[in-house]
């Protein structure tokens, strides 16, 4: 992790402890530095699972065993890696994951099925299993440590630990949901985002967390973006325990169901704008809201091509309010629009409508919105009812030396 936090970093908020669940870290030694760089967690029996990974076409090891993994619905373990992905690193990739799950298996005493891997850091590389089983050995016997060393065990070219933490009442019950979040780079998710942890004390069947989380991510992780690049690894991960005491989750007509996917919508929609927050070399946090399209879909594709837009980022870091470059970035996404209906804003300054600029409009509101730290864009395509939300961060030039000097 950097030493020098992003500016638009959050403080680490205080988290309760979420029974049934128990953190370690220990150091593998996966690179050379002088840091932890393995999480360990462990889960009491009887708890359920959910999980969303990469569509990348070339997934990790690690991505193939949980989404094999998931399947069962179950969890004892988890163990993080970082410092190196173990992507495209073939049969000894698998190998390692393999040995990592059995060695895990092998203290606990359950099924290698029920020990759930990632790992983060260069592609290309085979995990070493010798340095693996290690730091697991190492963890085996560590204190237990706090949630704030677990989310900066994890972290590579982040500058900040990130975490959130909600609550809903379920069945009576209050519950407690607790998340962290590694990612900065290749931040591209078109189902998760980098990795990210999720534990609750909720009891909830795996097939009804699987659901919550799926309609959490569609509308926080898969609207966010830094680079444009989908990460062969990106994992995120949900964790109930049902050590709360309510009756299980298992169907919309439960006590507690809307609160429960509501809570979660809420912790993924923290946690997914913290990675934007520490984008790599990020200045200023950008939201962009699109409306007047033909569908939500088609408005999510446009709010992310302008999300994904080197030139409309770098206009933002420049403090340059180019709203010629947006019209570009809707145009170029290749789903409906017609140039002489569409409006846009920065802040909440109109600066073209109906295919023009808007006559005599005052830039020096729009400057002083994009002297901010927080940038808010809008546009109205004026066709339909389709809307979407999605967050990204500008780019600078500290985006381009921490990806020249990353393997260095």
């Amino acid at each position: 992790m950097s030493d020098t936090p992003s500016p638009l970093a959050l403080p680490f908020p205080d988290l309760p402890a979420i029974p049934g669940v128990a953190l370690r870290v220990a150091r593998a030694r996966y690179k050379d530095w002088d840091r932890c760089d393995l999480t360990f967690a462990t889960l009491d029996p009887g708890t359920s699972v959910a999980g969303v990974l990469t569509q990348s076409r070339c997934p990790s090891p690690e991505v193939e065993w949980c989404r094999k993994a998931l399947v069962l619905g179950q969890a004892r373990s988890l163990v993080v890696n970082a410092g190196n992905s173990n992507a495209f690193t073939g049969n000894r990739g698998r190998a390692a994951v393999e040995a990592i799950a059995a060695r895990a298996a092998g203290h606990l005493g359950c099924e290698p099925s029920d020990v759930f891997v990632a790992s983060t850091g260069v592609i290309g590389v085979p995990l070493p299993i010798d340095k693996a089983e290690a730091g697991l050995d190492a963890a085996f016997t560590a204190e237990p440590c706090s949630w704030e060393d677990a989310a900066t065990t994890i972290g590579t070219t982040d500058t900040f630990a990130k975490a959130a933490v909600t609550q809903a009442i379920v069945d009576g019950r209050t519950v407690n949901l607790v998340g962290f979040i590694k990612g900065s780079g290749m931040i591209a998710p078109d189902m998760a985002t980098m990795l990210g942890f999720i534990f609750t004390d909720a009891a909830v069947t795996p097939e009804f967390l699987q659901s919550a989380l799926s309609a959490a991510n569609s509308k926080t992780f898969s609207c966010i973006t830094v680079d444009g690049d989908t990460s062969t690894s990106d994992t995120i991960l949900a964790f109930a325990t049902g050590k709360a005491g309510n009756a299980p989750l298992a169907s919309e007509g439960d006590s507690g169901a809307d609160a429960f996917r509501a809570a979660l919508a809420d912790l993924c929609h923290q946690l997914a704008l913290l990675v934007v927050r520490d984008g790599e070399g990020a200045q200023k946090l950008i939201e962009i809201q699109v409306e007047g399209a033909e569908s939500d879909r088609s408005a999510h594709r446009i709010a992310m091509s302008i999300a994904n837009s080197p030139l409309v980022k770098t206009a933002v870091a420049g403090e340059d309010a180019n709203w010629g470059r947006v019209v570009m970035a809707v145009g170029k996404a290749g789903e409906p629009a017609e140039r002489d209906k569409l409006a846009i804003r920065f802040g909440t300054t109109q600066v073209a409508r109906d295919g023009l600029a808007v006559e005599g409009y005052e830039e020096a509101p729009v400057a002083a919105h994009l002297k901010g730290r927080e940038i808010e864009i809008g546009v109205d395509l004026g066709l339909g009812e389709g809307r979407a939300t999605v967050w990204t961060c500008d780019l600078t030039h500290g985006y381009i030396s921490i990806n020249a000097d990353y393997r260095s």
